[in-house]
């Protein structure tokens, strides 16, 4: 389903929506008899391109900066031999397997803290803040003790063992006292994100990265830690940047009042829609976990070139991903600045979606020329073998073709999570991936290896995932339910 097919289906249209923005003025007058105050009007023209860019070039730095952290380790104990690089390889995707499903810690507090924002609560927005920086702290002393516990016997069940499974341990455990740490920044990037600031996060994230490589070099090789030391500087780092952003948000909870105490109810909140988000994730990370497995099963050629896409797919993904962040926080905001018991306020939440959706769009379109002309000609660059260039040539070709409906799901994905509407969302991610699951089966049995295999594989994800989360989202967004999710 187009986004645009999904919009003019909408019964705020038929209403006579002005797709300019422009409201008649005069306030309605309720049944009582006393006027109604009209609401402020909508976001309009290159004030809110500028609203958007402001939100999401920033986020996109930061989002880049982040996976510096592993790229850092990985180049660093890469000299110290395989078996080192070999166990961080396996210690840390257990370890960014915890945090991603964590990633609600940010999804949840943002749409909180911008509707009580744009409402006017900045005090209320505080407190939902601290509360969920509490939800973190938990979560992470939690998840490090029981880590502590089983993180062996899961490295060996994972298939380490020897010198490796050694490694492995030692990175992994140093890890888990940066977890806690870890988890209060993902809820603080959330918190900042909900008060419009996404600029605060890329700094953080930008010095955060260059610290961590000159602490685990210092570790590493100047006080022969091996891979503990990487561990070590990591956490380090990550303690650094959690302080960072209490100290930050410190000074705005002593101004506003707020105090540092939580309760269970506030803690409690986060937790029901972090469930929801969780699940949400769960099934994004099972459907790419499917796909590698019948990526691997179709040789190791395949499996390469599909590393290599995949790669591809994840960075035009984090620009998407900042477009994404951009919608959370100003759906978030405007909901919170709306009565939705009126047309015309709930017509101006839809003009607001609408001009995110077009970001979108524009960039997918965009992307998915510039990788379909250039890709498959960019092969040399990442690897010597000509059958894996080939491979990795024409399932670019596939994802260039696939990148205005990821753009959509992308868009439509924060649209939701800004509107609170995570039940939903979790719900619909289990009906995508179960519509998945067959078109994989089918890849798996009939789609074979080689250049075949690789573009039945590409269309099963690209057309028929995405495609599949394109069409319950578009569903969602035709009525106006989703703007009452948090009502």
């Amino acid at each position: 389903m187009s986004p645009s097919h999904a919009n003019r289906s909408d019964p705020a249209d038929a209403a006579g929506h002005d797709p300019s923005g422009a409201h008649a003025s005069a306030a309605p007058r309720g049944d009582d008899g006393p006027a109604v105050p009209a609401g402020p009007p909508p976001s309009r023209g290159p004030s809110l391109n500028r609203q958007i860019l402001v939100l999401a070039v920033p986020a996109f730095g930061a989002l880049i900066a982040e996976p510096l952290f592993l790229l850092a380790d990985s180049a660093i104990i890469g000299h110290l031999g395989t078996a080192q690089l070999a166990g961080v390889g396996i210690a840390s995707t257990v370890v960014q397997t915890v945090v991603g499903l964590m990633v609600f810690l940010a999804y949840s507090t943002t749409p909180a803290v911008a509707r009580h924002l744009g409402a006017g609560r900045l005090a209320e927005a505080l407190r939902v803040g601290r509360d969920g920086l509490w939800t973190a702290a938990g979560l992470g002393v939690v998840l490090a003790a029981v880590g502590a516990v089983v993180m062996r016997p899961l490295l060996r069940a994972m298939g380490a063992h020897g010198e490796v499974l050694d490694h492995a341990t030692s990175y992994a455990l140093w890890s888990l006292p940066g977890l806690v740490a870890m988890l209060v920044v993902l809820a603080a990037v959330g918190v900042l994100r909900g008060l419009q600031d996404t600029t605060t996060p890329l700094v953080v994230a930008g010095v955060g990265a260059a610290v961590n490589a000159g602490l685990n070099v210092a570790l590493v090789y100047g006080a022969h830690l091996g891979v503990a030391g990487a561990a070590i500087g990591t956490s380090i780092t990550q303690w650094a940047m959690a302080l960072t952003y209490l100290l930050l948000l410190g000074r705005r909870f002593r101004a506003q009042g707020v105090g540092p105490a939580t309760s269970w109810g506030g803690i409690r909140t986060h937790l029901t829609v972090g469930s929801w988000l969780m699940l949400r994730t769960l099934s994004l990370r099972v459907a790419i976990l499917l796909t590698v497995v019948v990526a691997t099963a179709q040789g190791a050629e395949n499996l390469a070139a599909y590393q290599l896409t995949m790669t591809i797919f994840n960075f035009l993904a984090f620009a998407l991903d900042a477009l994404a962040i951009a919608a959370q926080a100003l759906l978030g905001k405007e909901l919170g600045a709306r009565d939705l018991s009126r047309q015309e306020d709930r017509d101006a939440v839809r003009l607001l979606m609408r001009r995110l959706l077009r970001w979108g769009l524009g960039f997918g379109v965009v992307t998915g020329l510039l990788v379909g002309m250039l890709g498959p000609r960019l092969g040399f660059l990442f690897t010597g073998s000509q059958d894996v260039q080939g491979l990795f040539g024409i399932s670019l070709l596939v994802v260039a073709v696939g990148q205005p409906v990821a753009a959509f799901v992308f868009v439509l994905d924060g649209v939701l999570i800004g509107a609170g509407d995570a039940r939903y969302l979790a719900v619909a991610g289990v009906v995508n991936l179960v519509v998945y699951l067959p078109l994989l089966w089918a890849v798996a049995q009939w789609g074979g290896s080689g250049a075949a295999g690789a573009v039945w594989l590409w269309l099963a994800y690209a057309a028929g995932y995405t495609g599949a989360r394109a069409a319950t989202l578009g569903w969602r967004i035709r009525g106006q339910r989703w703007m009452f999710a948090m009502a």
